[in-house]
């Protein structure tokens, strides 16, 4: 039986913490974004990207 090759797949991983300061009479809100990205490529081409999409939402307080 013949053995094939696994192909790898490109890696990420993205790490949010998210902290809430208050400073004077203002509040902040404080995202830590830890971000890696790696691809290979044994023929062609590889691309490893850094980009990121954010949305931040306001969400109402009941009470």
């Amino acid at each position: 039986m013949a053995r094939t090759r696994r192909r790898k797949r490109a890696s990420t991983g993205t790490r949010i913490r998210t902290f809430r300061r208050r400073i004077g009479r203002n509040r902040y809100l404080i995202i830590k974004i830890y971000q890696t990205a790696a691809a290979r490529a044994e023929s062609g081409n590889a691309l490893a990207s850094n980009a990121l999409n954010i949305q931040i939402k306001k969400t109402v307080k009941r009470g």
